[in-house]
Formats: C-alpha cells, sequence, structure tokens
C-alpha cells in the first residue's frame, strides 16, 4: 500500500534516563562477589542515556534513516530536561507531554561482564501515562504507532489494562498500522499479579505486530507454567528449554487473539515471527507488509548472529525491533526482515549502553551480507526445515 504519511513510526510508551556505571573485567564471577553489603565497589565512567523504548527503538530507528515521532511522558524536573534535550536532536518532540509537578523516570542499571543485569528502577511519569496523555495528530502522521513496555507504567495496565486498550483503539482509528512491545515484570510486583491474558484479548485485536519476547509471552499466558519452570531451571532463563511447538502454540494463541503477526524475541536463539491468513494483512493499515503474497501464513525463526564477547544486553530487544521495523518499513522480504532484526541486535550488545553501536542502514546492510557467523540452533520438532539460503529454519 502506497501511504503518504511523513513520519514513519510514532514511538511511545516508556521513557527514562539510563544510568550505566561500567564494571571493569575481573569485578567478580557473580553478583553477590561483587555487591556484597558494606564493600566500596570501583568501576569505571557511567554511560548516560535515554532508556526505554521510545528511546531505545525509536532513536534506533532514527539512525538507521527513519522519520521518527516520540510519544511519551516526562516530569518538569532536570531528568525532563535532558530527556527531551536528547529526543529533539532525534526526531520530531510534539508528542512529548511535561507533567508538571511530577517526577521523570530513571534507571540504573548494574551489568557487570558475564552477569545477568539488575536495574534499579523508577517509574516516575511512566505510571501516569495514559490514552488521554498524548495527542491524536501525531499517530495521524505516522504509518506505525508502536509503543513498548505497558508492564512498566501503571496507568496502562490497571482497571484490567482499560488504557492499554484504549490507546491501541485510539491509534488505529487515527489509521496508523500498529506495533506493541512488552517488558517482563516480577512476578511478586503489583504488575506481576495482573491477569495479562485478559488484557491482551482485549488490546491484541487493535494490535497488526505483537512483539514480545518468548518469557514475557508464556508469563502473560501459562504464568504457572513459566514460574515451574524457572524454578526447576534455578531461577535462571528458560529460553533453551523450550522448543520449536512451544513458539507456534503461543504465537497461534496471540495470532487468535487479534494480532495480524507476532515475533518472539529470544535474545541468543534469535527471532521467531509467525504471520496471519492474506486477509488478516490486507488489514494492517497504512505499514503493509510490501508482498503480502509471501508474508502470508508464514513461520520462521532465524538464529541470533554470534557476539564473542557481550558488553551489556541493555536495549537489545529494543533495538533488534528497530531494525526489523526498519526492514519492513522500506518493503524488505520476510527473510530480510529477521536478519536485520538479528543483525541491529547484534550491534547493540557490543556496547555497554542501548544505542552507541546501532549502526546507520548501509552499514548494517553490509553486516547483514557479509554471512556473520550466527549462533547454533535447532527447533527441536518435526516439521522445520534449514534454508542454507537465507540461513534460518522455516516450517512450512
Amino acid at each position: 500500500m502506497i501511504d503518504n504519511r511523513p513520519v514513519d513510526v510514532a514511538a511511545a510508551g516508556h521513557i527514562c534516563l539510563d544510568i550505566i556505571p561500567k564494571f571493569p573485567d575481573g569485578a567478580g564471577k557473580t553478583i553477590e562477589e561483587i555487591m556484597r553489603p558494606g564493600k566500596l565497589v570501583n568501576v569505571e565512567a557511567a554511560a548516560i542515556s535515554t532508556g526505554g523504548p521510545v528511546s531505545n527503538t525509536g532513536i534506533g530507528l532514527s539512525i538507521l534513516g527513519m522519520d521518527v515521532e516520540f510519544i511519551t511522558q516526562v516530569g518538569d524536573d532536570y531528568f525532563g530536561e535532558a530527556i527531551i534535550s536528547r529526543l529533539q536532536k532525534i526526531g520530531h518532540s510534539e508528542g512529548v507531554r511535561i507533567a508538571k509537578g511530577q517526577h521523570s523516570s530513571y534507571t540504573i542499571a548494574i551489568a557487570p561482564p558475564g552477569i545477568d543485569r539488575i536495574f534499579l528502577h523508577n517509574p516516575g511519569t511512566n505510571n501516569t501515562f495514559t490514552s488521554d496523555s498524548f495527542d491524536i495528530e501525531p499517530v495521524r502522521k505516522a504509518r506505525i504507532f508502536h509503543l513498548g513496555y505497558p508492564p512498566l507504567m501503571r496507568g496502562l495496565y490497571a482497571n484490567g489494562g482499560e488504557e492499554l486498550t484504549k490507546t491501541f483503539k485510539k491509534a488505529k482509528e487515527a489509521g496508523a498500522t500498529t506495533s506493541l512491545d512488552m517488558s517482563l515484570p516480577d512476578p511478586a510486583s503489583e504488575s506481576g499479579r495482573v491477569q495479562w491474558d485478559s488484557i491482551l484479548q482485549n488490546t491484541l485485536p487493535y494490535v497488526d505486530i505483537f512483539l514480545p519476547s518468548i518469557e514475557e509471552g508464556m508469563f502473560f499466558t501459562q504464568p504457572d507454567r513459566y514460574l515451574d519452570m524457572r524454578q526447576k531451571n534455578g531461577g535462571k532463563e528458560i529460553l533453551d528449554l523450550l522448543n520449536g511447538d512451544d513458539y507456534t502454540e503461543l504465537a497461534e494463541k496471540f495470532l487468535e487473539y487479534g494480532s495480524r503477526m507476532v515475533a518472539l524475541k529470544s535474545a541468543h536463539r534469535g527471532w521467531y515471527l509467525r504471520t496471519g491468513s492474506k486477509e488478516k494483512l490486507a488489514g494492517i493499515g497504512p505499514a503493509q507488509p510490501g508482498d503480502i503474497d509471501s508474508w502470508a501464513n508464514r513461520e520462521l525463526w532465524c538464529p541470533a548472529f554470534h557476539v564473542e564477547k557481550i558488553a551489556s544486553a541493555t536495549g537489545s530487544g529494543d533495538s533488534s525491533i528497530a531494525g526489523f521495523l526498519s526492514a519492513y518499513l522500506r518493503g524488505e522480504r520476510i527473510e530480510r526482515c529477521l536478519q536485520f532484526a538479528n543483525c541491529v541486535g547484534s550491534q547493540n550488545i557490543r556496547q555497554l549502553d542501548a544505542l552507541s553501536g546501532i549502526k546507520t542502514w548501509d552499514e548494517t546492510v553490509a553486516m547483514v551480507a557479509a554471512n556473520l557467523e550466527q549462533n547454533k540452533l535447532d527447533p527441536e520438532t518435526p516439521g522445520w526445515e534449514w534454508d542454507a539460503s537465507w540461513r534460518m529454519w522455516i516450517r512450512s
């Protein structure tokens, strides 16, 4: 579909100021060894940047050549001024609302080398963001309305998620193609006790592209199974315990709820994508796939690019979404879109912060063309075939 909307993506939702101390090599092998009570921990210079999907995905999209509008909310404080100043240098900031008397959100990311991240997070004005927190005009200008991290935004998930549903209904009524990214809540938190399966059933009819991680998707729809698997795995990630059938079952559920395509981000295991029928894709709005026939009823799983030394995984999922949407909006083939998602995700994890590793579109095209080494991946279920030309698994 040809559309004359001047903005490629309206990046909406959660934003914060990220403060990321750099830990020297050899700081310790476990977080308990590094962060003992009473211990002075020597660190190097901190990376300070905006964080959250409005920043990580939105600015990533801008670096990749997309025209971006930011839709979010900050407080009338120093952190808010710093966030707005950063966004104004990158794209359109007319959609940024200043909430008087409120505090902007910030995050301190504890990310020693080789150890999973710990975040100290103040949600601030993210908790008061609702469907009334933004004007509709910036959305009417955009091909895609992309919102991220509603589990970190109380105003969106409270009262059965009615404001999240209203937000996406508002965006669809404005004519935009809609996209939703999630985050994984602490099961013991207020957000972790919400009935997310019900919220998604109400919201996904207005979401064209659903982009959770596989773990988020499981927690929202199968919380007992998810928590049981985590407990049996010593509290560690369960990514490597899941097979192709787990991905298929979850994606089919979200398609049944109403989404037109579902990606399940999977960290070192790459990107899985399942799409709906041609009829469903035809109603996707101004950002239809370049070739609907080649996108309809597809199921693919592209292994992640191998990175020998990971600096930090902060914002890696957000960055991979920027890679996917940048390729998608350029009309690239479905297989190429997954390659670009993995490529930009791999750029991210080479640097401590979420954005300094992201390269231009032309540089990213060259990286994809170089056929970089991929991580090993086996769906471990029948029906999947390895396509050597595209270097990914495809299920027919």
